[in-house]
């Protein structure tokens, strides 16, 4: 039922955003009031849908919980202000997650799960071994040179298996262990790959 509604929801906002660039193109008076202006690149708005509107995201999210999270935590008598802290950051990082679980079709939902869960394992991998493994990647597939192949298409066929085949290529800087071994120990030490 609520994949309908969020299908329904997506629909009806893509008819109106449509509907008003049409009543806006037909408008002879649409240059006077900047409305004829070109909107942001696809690049631009995901920026901004899914960067920029953080902090707006966050002022929401506090008037949603804040209070009532505080006053439940303030009830709580003898807790070290340590534990306070924690408690706030664990309650306050479990409602993200379910509110981002809750808001997906099913489907979504469990494609962002996994992208969220790999890309945490990276993160903790990079501060596991004090290293960016993605600028490593980056770094590594610069030294995969067009000229060094007969063609463009030779080069392009490389460089993609190159690409892909890193991951599992041992790397000094994770202990001689491949990336994706050191995103799976670390992901296991979390429960996060079953």
């Amino acid at each position: 039922m609520r994949e309908w509604i969020y299908w329904e929801m997506l629909l009806e906002n893509y008819e109106v955003n449509e509907m008003a660039e049409r009543i806006i193109l037909d408008d002879k008076n649409a240059d006077l009031f900047g409305l004829n202006e070109e909107g942001p690149s696809e690049e631009e708005y995901l920026h901004l849908q899914l960067y920029e509107k953080n902090p707006r995201r966050v002022s929401a999210m506090a008037d949603l919980w804040y209070e009532a999270m505080i006053k439940e935590i303030d009830s709580i008598e003898g807790l070290p202000e340590d534990a306070k802290r924690k408690m706030i950051f664990s309650m306050t990082a479990n409602g993200v997650l379910d509110m981002i679980s809750d808001s997906a079709p099913e489907e979504l939902g469990l494609e962002i799960s996994f992208c969220f869960d790999s890309y945490l394992g990276l993160m903790l991998t990079n501060k596991k071994f004090k290293v960016d493994i993605i600028k490593e990647h980056r770094k590594a597939l610069l030294g995969v040179k067009e000229e060094d192949f007969p063609s463009k298409e030779m080069y392009e066929m490389e460089l993609e298996a190159f690409e892909e085949g890193w991951w599992d290529i041992p790397q000094p800087l994770l202990g001689k262990r491949t990336p994706n071994d050191a995103i799976k120990e670390m992901l296991n030490k979390y429960g996060l790959t079953e």
